[in-house]
């Protein structure tokens, strides 16, 4: 049986205080799928995002989340995102003093353990950002100083086709974007999919507009730290004409 790429199995997450947040997470996403998981605010989604990251802010407490089999839990962040994973930000930090382009050539280099020349870079950035709508002139800015939101959630997207990792997690990607921003991220994602198709997906979202565009294979419900509910686009438009109450109480 193959190995699934991303694999989580009864992970709890708390704050370095002891307080549970996420209280026994299962969920499997396999080369090439697209998983959402949308929940109320304050469910624990976005802490599962963070702590999957390695984020010092939350302990992952109990279980395991294992990535193409190797269990990631006491791997430092910059590992984790070696190794493949990756994660689009909710709210993107700005970096003062550190351009666009020399921020990817440097994670580049570090991602693939290869030198990458100026030209290479500049190449490669100047086609994705094309793709996304971005004027090139953005790659010799600060990080995300400056930036609108519409313009960080695209530069997070340019992130990810130049990082191309094994497993993404891309958490509320679309807050804050209007439909025509909201379009180009979504066909960004697919973009990467085309050129890189056994890349797993897991969206964070509150809303079906997204979604509508990504089609995911499954959706997953989370309700106070746990998935109450998994299954398709039917629990979306659930969702939309009952909201999240309609699963409170519910089990898997």
């Amino acid at each position: 049986m193959a190995v699934p790429l991303f694999e989580l199995t009864n992970l709890h997450i708390s704050t370095p205080e002891g307080i549970e947040i996420v209280k026994g997470v299962d969920l499997v996403v396999n080369r090439g799928e697209i998983h959402a998981l949308m929940g109320p605010n304050g469910c624990g989604k976005s802490t599962l995002a963070a702590a999957l990251a390695g984020s010092p802010e939350y302990v992952i407490s109990g279980g395991t989340a294992k990535l193409n089999g190797d269990d990631i839990n006491d791997w430092d962040p910059d590992v984790r995102a070696r190794a493949g994973l990756f994660l689009a930000f909710q709210y993107p930090q700005a970096i003062p003093g550190v351009s666009v382009r020399n921020f990817l050539q440097q994670a580049v280099q570090a991602r693939t353990g290869k030198d990458v020349s100026t030209i290479e870079i500049y190449m490669s950035l100047s086609e994705w950002m094309d793709t996304l709508g971005m004027d090139t002139a953005f790659m010799d800015r600060f990080l995300n100083e400056g930036f609108s939101g519409g313009e960080k959630k695209r530069n997070e997207i340019l992130q990810m086709a130049l990082l191309e990792p094994e497993m993404a997690i891309l958490d509320e990607t679309d807050s804050g974007l209007d439909i025509d921003a909201l379009r180009i991220v979504a066909e960004g994602v697919q973009t990467i999919r085309s050129k890189k198709p056994e890349i797993g997906v897991l969206t964070i979202t509150h809303y079906q507009r997204l979604l509508d565009h990504l089609q995911p294979d499954q959706v997953h419900i989370m309700s106070d730290g746990k998935i109450v509910r998994s299954g398709g686009m039917e629990l979306v438009e659930t969702i939309e004409s009952d909201g999240f109450d309609a699963f409170t109480g519910a089990t898997p």
